[in-house]
């Protein structure tokens, strides 16, 4: 751990716990998914938190798979996960389930049964929430609730054998109906579901609740430091007591602030309604919040990494400006992309001095902010070239600094021209451009003594390349689309993405493999997308060239 660093409220607890020796001044923490979708960016926090706690301490961390639902986890989650998380950086001591745990869970519940601190409850879902009162008034006791342990004994090992259906009976925990934490009001252990478990099959037709199972699982693991979110502060007390009554290793949990990101949703449950109702093309799609969706945008582990520091530890939540999250990409691409010259509304540029047939080879330097400039890529230079449409302006300003008649402007790596005609078509749209360069203008020998305020990128019109570019905005329209009025699907962007399918390129890109990472020279970051061929280059904007949020922070 740095010295100098301040610690959060996390870091105090552990380095506290390793001085005085607590638990032989072992740490060994445990990330703990349920495969029941793909993470999205609010778990790289905990990630980065739970694996960074024990890196810097010199401990370890888990990997354990909550599969205690059979009916929403799949084993495509649990790859997905575990892909992610070694993208990240990230390696586990010991991948683990909980369902590795179903016998000692029952073994543990069978022993809070002969207690007296458990029983069979035949109430329906509906009767057992109708007697669980209010914040305000104390609940009532079920009917069931002073079953004799052997009959409790009984019934739970017939559950066990699947003698009952579904919803049929429950196992609860006997704690205290009158208690003000609703969360220790006799609360769920086990319940009823045949159905199919991706891992045990058809062993088991019980499955216990996620707080009976969770507070086990870390003290079957002895996990010194159990971190959770925020809102498992109220399930602290419960997690406890299961672990004070069974006498077992203790376990104990720690929360913190969640990650809120402002134009998105963070629910697994939202982002599946997302995907299954196809308003967006997968889980990894590159609108989505998910890790595998910023992987695929362009996204890289360490500006995600430095996002979750910048972000911090805190106790109390908040929402995070997505702004934030792109100027760490920005931050980090800056320093690794290749920049290459990319023109997404081409015109035709005509130069009329240059040789017929020519064609120079020029070079361009791959990445200014490394020490090496990152080596030199070949640009072929001709007579005709495409530059952007918006880079031309027939009747230009006093400020504008780019091509018109009569301006000059250097053409990147390259040389300075001067225009001196323009052609229209008869909608009244630019076709063809005119200009004559300056031969002694030549970039890195430049002896023509001109100086010009703007310069442009172009490609040579015949050995340009076609590509597609995906143009990715905010998934939502407005910050918080969670809580704005109506449902949170008709908050969604319609213009979230744009695809140009006009694009042209250096012929340097037709090397590029899925993942490169680029900088198109004053257009953005991009990346190859997945779906892209030899025939068919598809590029992924990861994010613009502005950058918004500093300028608002400084």
């Amino acid at each position: 751990m740095n010295p100098d660093k301040a610690l959060n409220f996390l870091e105090e607890i552990v380095a506290e716990d390793v001085k005085s020796g607590k638990h032989g001044g072992r740490v060994l923490t445990r990330f703990p998914p349920e495969p029941n979708g793909y993470l999205h960016i609010g778990h790289a926090k905990s990630i980065c938190l739970n694996f960074g706690l024990a890196k810097d301490f010199d401990g370890k961390t888990n990997l354990r798979f909550d599969d205690t639902n059979p009916v929403t986890e799949d084993t495509e989650y649990v790859n997905s996960i575990k892909e992610d998380i070694q993208w990240l950086g990230f390696n586990w001591a010991q991948e683990l389930y909980t369902s590795d745990y179903f016998p000692k869970l029952y073994e543990f519940a069978v022993t809070l049964i002969k207690k007296g601190l458990a029983y069979v409850d035949d109430s329906s879902a509906e009767q057992i929430a109708s007697m669980k009162g209010t914040p305000t008034e104390p609940g009532k006791n079920s009917p069931f609730r002073d079953r004799s342990i052997e009959e409790n004994l009984d019934l739970f090992s017939r559950m066990k054998k699947g003698e009952f259906k579904d919803g049929e009976k429950v196992l609860r925990a006997k704690v205290d109906m009158a208690s003000p934490n609703m969360h220790m009001r006799d609360p769920l252990m086990y319940r009823i579901k045949h159905v199919e478990h991706h891992r045990t099959g058809n062993e088991w037709c019980i499955y216990p609740m996620y707080d009976f199972a969770h507070g086990q699982s870390d003290s079957i693991e002895e996990i010194t430091h159990s971190v959770c979110t925020l809102e498992f502060e109220v399930h602290r007390p419960l997690y406890d007591w299961f672990i004070e009554k069974l006498q077992i290793f203790p376990s104990h949990q720690y929360e913190f602030a969640r990650l809120n990101l402002n134009y998105t949703v963070m629910s697994k449950r939202k982002l599946l309604q997302l995907v299954n109702d196809k308003h967006v093309t997968g889980w990894d799609d590159p609108r989505m919040p998910t890790i595998s969706a910023l992987r695929r945008r362009g996204y890289t582990p360490l500006s995600i990494r430095n996002f979750c520091d910048r972000v911090g530890v805190a106790r109390r939540e908040n929402v995070i400006d997505v702004g934030l999250l792109e100027f760490c990409v920005r931050e980090d691409l800056n320093k690794i992309a290749m920049r290459v010259m990319v023109v997404m509304d081409p015109v035709k540029l005509v130069i009329t001095n240059y040789p017929d047939g020519q064609t120079e080879i020029l070079k361009g330097e791959n990445n200014p902010e490394l020490e090496d400039k990152g080596g030199e890529r070949d640009l072929p230079f001709g007579k005709e070239l495409l530059i952007e449409r918006d880079d031309f302006m027939e009747n230009p300003g006093k400020k504008y600094f780019r091509l018109g008649p009569g301006l000059k402007v250097r053409l990147k790596h390259a040389y300075i021209i001067e225009c001196e005609s323009f052609e229209k078509d008869a909608a009244g749209n630019i076709t063809e451009i005119r200009c004559k360069y300056i031969p002694e203008s030549k970039s890195g020998n430049d002896t023509s003594g001109i100086n010009v305020k703007g310069t442009i990128h172009w490609v040579s019109k015949t050995h340009a390349i076609s590509c597609e570019l995906r143009l990715y905005d905010r998934l939502f329209r407005v910050e918080d689309p969670s809580t704005a009025e109506g449902d949170f699907k008709d908050h969604l962007n319609p213009d979230s993405l744009h695809i140009n399918a006009n694009a042209m390129a250096e012929p340097s890109l037709k090397n590029a493999k899925a993942g490169d990472k680029y900088q198109f020279i004053r257009k953005g970051y991009f990346c190859l997308d997945k779906e892209s061929t030899s025939n068919h280059l598809i590029f992924n904007r990861t994010v613009s060239l502005k950058d918004s949020w500093a300028k608002a922070g400084s």
